[in-house]
């Protein structure tokens, strides 16, 4: 992938980092945001050759193709109404905002500036995820009757978020391209142990149309890391642990029949299934870089952040009740 296009990160810290070592890689990185200092300075002896800049406004007057925002969602809507507003298409981290209003604001700004805005719904270009898709496309499990996800850890405990905020946007946008529709209803319940409504656990049940059923189980009080993805189809199964050593995708030849007026588990073997092992990041970063100028986006673009900050929020609500 050849190209002379350069790309500016704001936000060097734990996320931003992997963008920042990743645009190197892929040879686009072009500039960095920090207000740390010591950060910057970091910086700057592996990457010479990158413009370093201690405030977003200062980075305008270099001529970026393309803005990357790592920083905390807090700051999410300020940044990146800023960059809109130089005409500069910009990838916003995950949760794209901490508010809906937020989020439909910023999607029609961009749509009025005619600039791309993007989400970084990572998972949505990891290889496994992308097989699955191609299979239930095929057919292979039959009609989908229920998805569950687990997103476990002993984690970075965050102030401004709570865990369903901070976790579960990846699960809800798996979901989403899954299933093609928005959920009938949405149930949340969790626990908040360290700060007052700034919730640790939660279970949230989703309910989609055609009697379809999800549940998203996140914590980041956990003793163990798990990230499992199961979905339930009328003719198969499909799991994914992304934390497991091996990461696994497995087809399980699983499904209930009727005989004789009756229902009758049928349980044959279980498939690995192959799937390439390109990186996640990697595919994103292209994909942005790719698309910058495209007159419209198909993946993780405006339109598909406001609904999962739609589903975010209503399951906030739920949780607060």
């Amino acid at each position: 992938m050849k190209s002379n296009k350069k790309i500016c990160v704001v936000g060097g810290g734990n996320w931003g980092k992997n963008h920042i070592s990743t645009l190197d890689k892929l040879g686009f990185l072009g500039g960095i945001v920090d207000s740390s200092e010591s950060l910057i300075n970091s910086y700057k002896s592996s990457y010479p050759n990158c413009k370093y800049y201690s405030k977003v406004e200062d980075s305008f007057d270099f001529s970026f193709d393309g803005y990357i925002i790592a920083t905390p969602p807090v700051s999410h809507y300020e940044i990146a109404k800023k960059i809109i507003g130089k005409g500069k298409p910009v990838l916003v981290e995950k949760p794209f905002t901490l508010d809906l209003k937020q989020a439909i604001d910023l999607n029609e700004y961009a749509k009025l500036k005619k600039v791309n805005v993007y989400v970084g719904h990572l998972l949505l270009f990891h290889p496994a995820y992308l097989k699955i898709k191609e299979l239930i496309d095929n057919g292979l499990i039959g009609n989908i009757q229920y998805i569950y996800s687990n997103r476990l850890n002993l984690g970075t405990i965050r102030k401004d978020e709570n865990v369903f905020w901070s976790f579960a946007p990846h699960d809800i946008a798996l979901i989403q391209y899954y299933l093609n529709s928005s959920p009938e209803n949405i149930i949340s319940n969790g626990s908040a142990f360290i700060r007052k409504n700034v919730h640790d656990t939660t279970i949230t049940s989703l309910k989609y149309p055609n009697n379809i059923m999800c549940h998203i189980f996140v914590s980041w009080l956990h003793p163990y890391k798990e990230h499992k993805f199961i979905i339930i189809g009328s003719k198969g199964m499909i799991s994914f642990e992304d934390s497991h050593k091996e990461k696994p995708l497995v087809y399980h030849d699983k499904r209930i029949d009727w005989v004789n007026g009756d229902t009758v588990p049928l349980s044959g073997e279980a498939k690995l299934i192959n799937y390439d092992k390109d990186l996640a990041l990697d595919n994103q970063l292209k994909y942005f870089i790719e698309t910058l100028n495209d007159s419209k986006i198909t993946k993780i673009n405006g339109d598909s952040a406001v609904e999962v900050i739609n589903i975010l929020e209503k399951a906030n609500l739920s949780l607060l009740a």
